[in-house]
Order: C-alpha cells, then sequence, then structure tokens
C-alpha cells in the first residue's frame, strides 16, 4: 500500500503535465505539423508514385481469391492496378514534359491558382459589401460594388479559359489515344502482319463491339481524364489552404483529430460503396449491345421487312432494352441508399465534427492561446464561403412532269395473281426509271426478271412487299405475307440455328404448324446442309450466324428458309450466285415441286429452263415482257456469244488482210526495180 502511494507521488500531476505542455507547445506543434506533411506525402507516394505499387494483389484481386464468387468479375476500385493502367496511359497523352499536351496542362494549373486568388479575393470583397450594406455606409458600398463588377472580367474570362483548354486538352488526349490503338487495331504500317482487326472480330470473343470501344469509349475516357484534373487541382488547393488555415486557428491537433476522422469516415464510407465503376462499364456494353441490334435491323430494314419479322426483331431489341433499364434500376437503387450513407457521413457527420473542433477553443482553454484571438478566428471563418410518307425527292424530281407522277397516287388491290397496270417504277431518290409499267403473272408463271443496274428492280420487289408507294396506275397482287424475300447476301438473325430456318417463327410456332426439328434437318438436306447441325453443335446453339457461315452456306440457309415457310410466291434476287450450279438445279426443282411462284433477278442462262416469263429492262425506261422460251434463248445466246467472238477476229483478220496487201505490192514492185538497176 505504501509502495502504491509512493508511485502516485512520484507521477507527474496533471496540472505540471499542462504546465510542461505548455512551456513547449510550439515545439510540439512543430513536430505534429511535420507529421502530418510527411504522413499525407507518403501516403500519396504509396498510392500513386511508388515504383511496382501494382506489383502486388489488389485489394480487389485478394477479394476474388478469398471471398469471390466464380465467374463473377473482379470488383473496380481505385488501387494499385488502377493507378499501373491508368500510368500507361498518361504515358501515351502526356508523351513528354514538351508536348502540347504538357504546356496545355501548365497553363490549366495557372489558371486554376488564380481563379482560387480570384475567390479567395471575392470573398474578402463579399463580406466587405455586406459589412457596408449593413452599417449603410454609402461611398464604401458603391466602390466594393465597383470592384465586384471590375473583378468580374478577369475572373469570366479564367472560368471561360479553363474550359476551353479542358477540351483542347480532351481532343488531343483523344488524338493520341486514337492514334496508338489504331496503330495496334491495324499496324503501324504495311509490314505489319498482327492483324488484330480480323482476330479481334473472328479470334477473340473479349471485345464484341471495337468500333464502339474506339469511337464512343475513347471520347468519354478522354472527356473525363481531361476533367479530372480540373476536378481533382481545384479542391487540393483548398483542401491545402483549409489545413494551413485551421492549424492556425485550433493547432495542429485539431488538424489530426479531424484527419483521423476523415480517413476513419473515408474507409466506412469506401466499405459501403458499390462498384460503381464495374457498373458503369457494363451498363456501356449493354448499351453497345441494344446499339448493335438497332443497326443489325437498320442494315437488314427490307429483308426483316418482307419477311413480316417485325416482331422477332422488336423482341430482341426489347429484350436488350429491357436488359439496360434493369441494370440502371438496380444501379439506381443502390445509388438511393449510397447517397443517404454518403450523404449523412460526408454532411452531416464531417459538419458535425469540423464544427467541434472549431468550437473547442470556444469552450475549453487551449494551452498557448489567448481569449482575445477569438475575434481573429471568428473572422476568419468567412474563409468557408469559397467553394403518312413525305418523301424528299431529288435529281429528276425538277422536273415538271416528273414532278407531276411523283406526286400522284395509284391503287393497290389484293388478288391471286400480280398485274401491273401502267404503273411508273420511281427509284428512291425521285428518279422515274420506267414511265410506265404493265405486266400480268398468274400462280405458277415463274418471272425471270433481268436488266442492268439501277433500272427498278429493287423499287418493283418494294412494291410487291408493300414497302413502297405506287405512283400512278393500279397494282393487283397478294398480300405481302404471301411474298418472300432473299437477297443475295440474306440475313440471319440473333438466335439459335433452328432459328435461322424458322425465322421470323419462334420454336412454338414452329411446332403449331406441325414441323419438329427432324422435318427442318429434311430441309437442311435439300440444299446440301444436313452436316451443319452436328458441325455447330445443335440446333439451340446461338452464335452471330452472318459470322461463321460462309456466303455459299448463308445461301443455303435463306432457301432452307424458303422451304419452311412455303410462299405462295418467292422474290429471288441472285441468291444463288455463291451456290454450285447442280445444287442451284436442285433447289429451283424443289422449290417448284413445292408450288412457290418464283420471281427471279438473275444472269445465269442455267435459270431460264425453270422460268415462263422475262421482264427484260433496258435501262433507259424501257422494257420487254414475253414469254421465255429458254431452248429457242439459250440458241439465241450461243449464236450472240459465237457472233461476238467472230467480231472480236474481225480487227485482227482486217490487219493481216492490210499485211498480205502490202506484202503483195512489194513483190509486184520487186521485178521493176530490179530491171532498173
Amino acid at each position: 500500500m505504501a509502495t502504491l502511494s509512493t508511485m502516485r507521488q512520484q507521477l507527474p500531476s496533471l496540472k505540471e503535465l499542462t504546465a510542461h505542455y505548455v512551456r513547449h507547445r510550439p515545439q510540439i506543434q512543430r513536430l505534429i505539423t511535420a507529421s502530418f506533411v510527411l504522413y499525407v506525402v507518403g501516403t500519396s507516394y504509396n498510392s500513386f508514385i511508388r515504383p511496382g505499387s501494382a506489383t502486388g494483389p489488389s485489394r480487389s484481386s485478394r477479394r476474388s481469391k478469398k471471398g469471390g464468387v466464380e465467374g463473377r468479375p473482379a470488383r473496380v476500385e481505385v488501387d494499385a492496378v488502377f493507378y499501373a493502367r491508368l500510368k500507361r496511359l498518361l504515358r501515351i497523352v502526356i508523351p513528354s514534359i514538351r508536348s502540347k499536351e504538357a504546356l496545355l496542362l501548365a497553363m490549366h494549373s495557372a489558371f486554376l491558382v488564380f481563379r482560387t486568388v480570384l475567390s479567395l479575393y471575392v470573398a474578402d470583397l463579399d463580406g466587405k459589401i455586406v459589412s457596408s450594406l449593413v452599417r449603410a455606409q454609402t461611398v464604401p458600398f458603391l466602390w466594393n460594388i465597383l470592384r465586384w463588377l471590375l473583378v468580374a472580367i478577369p475572373a469570366t474570362y479564367t472560368n471561360s479559359m479553363l474550359g476551353f483548354i479542358q477540351n483542347k486538352l480532351a481532343i488531343a488526349y483523344r488524338t493520341r489515344l486514337t492514334e496508338a490503338v489504331m496503330d495496334q487495331y491495324l499496324g503501324k504500317d504495311a509490314k505489319d502482319e498482327a492483324k488484330v482487326f480480323y482476330k479481334m472480330s473472328n479470334l477473340d470473343d473479349r471485345i464484341k463491339n471495337p468500333d464502339q470501344m474506339i469511337t464512343v469509349d475513347i471520347n468519354r475516357f478522354s472527356t473525363s481524364l481531361a476533367a479530372i484534373y480540373g476536378n481533382v487541382a481545384k479542391p487540393v488547393l483548398d483542401v491545402i489552404l483549409y489545413n494551413y488555415q485551421l492549424s492556425r486557428n485550433v493547432g495542429a491537433e485539431g488538424l489530426v483529430l479531424l484527419t483521423i476522422g476523415v480517413q476513419a469516415s473515408a474507409a466506412l464510407l469506401r466499405a459501403l460503396t458499390p462498384p460503381f465503376g464495374n457498373y458503369a462499364a457494363t451498363e456501356a456494353a449493354l448499351s453497345g449491345q441494344l446499339r448493335h441490334s438497332h443497326s443489325r435491323l437498320v442494315e437488314a430494314s427490307e429483308e426483316v421487312a418482307f419477311y413480316g419479322g417485325e416482331q422477332v426483331e422488336k423482341y430482341i431489341i426489347e429484350r436488350d432494352y429491357f436488359a439496360l433499364v434493369k441494370h440502371i434500376n438496380r444501379v439506381l437503387r443502390m445509388r438511393v441508399w449510397h447517397g443517404i450513407v454518403e450523404e449523412g457521413i460526408i454532411k452531416w457527420l464531417w459538419g458535425s465534427l469540423g464544427l467541434c473542433i472549431c468550437a473547442i477553443p470556444v469552450f475549453f482553454k487551449i494551452p498557448g492561446i489567448k481569449a482575445n484571438d477569438l475575434g481573429a478566428r471568428t473572422e476568419s471563418k468567412a474563409f468557408h464561403s469559397l467553394g403518312k410518307f413525305d418523301k424528299q425527292l431529288v435529281s429528276s424530281a425538277s422536273i415538271e412532269e416528273n414532278a407531276r407522277v411523283l406526286k400522284g397516287r395509284g391503287t393497290v388491290t389484293d388478288g391471286e395473281d400480280i398485274e401491273f397496270t401502267n404503273v411508273p417504277i420511281v427509284s428512291p431518290n425521285g428518279d422515274i426509271l420506267v414511265r410506265s409499267l404493265s405486266f400480268h403473272v398468274k400462280p405458277g408463271q415463274h418471272l425471270l426478271i433481268v436488266g442492268p443496274n439501277g433500272c427498278g428492280k429493287s423499287s418493283l420487289f418494294r412494291i410487291l412487299g408493300g414497302l413502297w408507294p405506287v405512283y400512278g396506275g393500279s397494282v393487283r397482287k397478294p398480300p405481302a405475307e404471301d411474298f418472300t424475300y432473299i437477297p443475295q447476301r440474306p440475313y440471319l438473325s440473333l438466335g439459335t440455328l433452328r432459328d435461322q430456318i424458322i425465322y421470323p417463327h419462334s420454336k412454338a410456332q414452329m411446332e403449331q404448324r406441325g414441323m419438329s426439328d427432324h422435318d427442318l434437318y429434311n430441309i437442311l438436306a435439300v440444299v446440301g446442309m444436313e452436316d451443319i447441325v452436328e458441325r455447330e453443335g445443335g440446333w439451340d446453339v446461338a452464335k452471330e450466324w452472318r459470322d461463321a457461315l460462309s456466303g455459299g452456306d448463308k445461301q443455303r440457309i435463306a432457301m432452307a428458309r424458303l422451304f419452311y415457310h412455303e410462299p405462295k410466291y418467292a422474290i429471288l434476287d441472285e441468291c444463288t450466285s455463291a451456290v454450285p450450279l447442280d445444287l442451284e438445279k436442285v433447289m429451283f426443282e424443289h422449290a417448284t415441286s413445292l408450288g412457290i411462284t418464283l420471281l427471279t433477278v438473275s444472269h445465269r442462262p442455267s435459270l431460264w429452263q425453270y422460268h415462263h416469263l422475262i421482264l427484260q429492262y433496258d435501262g433507259q425506261g424501257g422494257y420487254v415482257f414475253t414469254e421465255l422460251d429458254a431452248e429457242k434463248r439459250l440458241a439465241l445466246q450461243e449464236e450472240k456469244q459465237l457472233l461476238e467472238q467472230k467480231l472480236l477476229a474481225v480487227p485482227k483478220m482486217k490487219q493481216r488482210l492490210a499485211e498480205l496487201k502490202a506484202l503483195r505490192e512489194d513483190r509486184a514492185q520487186s521485178p521493176i526495180i530490179a530491171a532498173a538497176c
């Protein structure tokens, strides 16, 4: 007991400790301030500058190893990996200290400092204006107002220049990044054999839409990178000035306490913050998929319209859209709770903590601070104030007669056969290709359509499919659902192998028709593609089929689609150009056996035998519609080719005849020359 009492007597009392602290407070203040500065510099060095800081596993990688769910992407964080990647990008966008980008950053920094100086001046001036207004001092008030208006000139110029330089930085960053990416994507020169653009689209499926990455994502990243410097530099400058002022008012002790509180709450906030960066990347990918689905529809709109595939394409686009909306709604719900937590910590918790620290000198006597210093501290709080169709026609539409035709409207009636009576054929840009077209095709009468490019074949098909208006005359035709259109490059939708054949039907609609996968297999056997089911992995395999199949395979799939639907009429636009002649014969014979009336565009003489009528455009606004005698036409074609070959030989024969005449004249003159000699 005596020993304990002795120890208590030997220990210094609180009063003695306070007196000792007061005597040495200036040295303690300097020590605390120096330690605080070293802590900030060391933390910044470890996070931003230290080489090899990204070599160790990041928090996200450690989390994925310990408790991460297999198959789920790692959480995106501002960690060592992030800084390492950012450092590589910065080396690209700012290649040297003498580069244009470095000069722009220096100018941006100068304007940021100047804006901060102006903010401090305006804050002080604002207090003087309020003071003169409250005290009813007319002359000081007017003088301060004049100073306020004068300072607006450099202030507005500074803000405008900050925005201008930031935009210039974004363009410069985008140029550097685009050049670097294009060097990797398409090679630096003609000798580069990497072929990344081809491998990315055909051999590697990690990046689905490289076009979006190169155009949209680089632009967004460059804009954000240009903005992040100003958004970080200005708050950092304000924080330095704020900490300096705070250390003067409440001492370095308050600064340390505030820093500890901020760091603890920041750690809590970081733990409660969802991976919004990862969610943003997912949203960008889903947006790209939705845009890709729309572009596919635009690219093949005519064929989709002929097939009547609106509902299928609508389902695909709606599926992609609702996946995007579902993701956005999920993120929005997270942001609601995160916003509540974030505002509660940053605004209310940090605000109350700052007020408590500022109140310490008021309610507690701090050694080394006199009571008359409170007025100066109160005055310095002003520092916180910083802070139906109508086609636009061109070309020949300017001619009065053509304009009159384009303003007219014809009649369209339903019927079993196809009959055009005095119908003008108009191109999409308003050129009248044929002023008055008349022909009649009955079911079972196959029609061959020939003519040069741009003569009106596609416009005729659009009228038959109900996609194009009739500007005059009368048209009698079956409804659009009785037609199937197969172009030279057929449209393959997003979906399974089965979907490519039954498009735009679903599997349920196929089964309602009483058809099964075995029936589809038999159809594929007709076009010589029965092995594709096993080769591609079954009926339910989903791929980007337009990339997975060759041109000939695509045409075979399109013909299989025709045999599945068995329409009354089929518009075949060079749809077998990549198919062997023997298989082409099988396809046309099978289509004829199914009772499909064929409207074929082709220049292959081998197809003439399957057609009864011919509509031949001359490309000058005229046409011929007549019966087609395949044997006679083939004979005429052979005779034409023979005559063309003979005509090609005529110049050579004339040249040879001239040589023979010259030779004969030389020989005739030879005796005379000899006698003269």
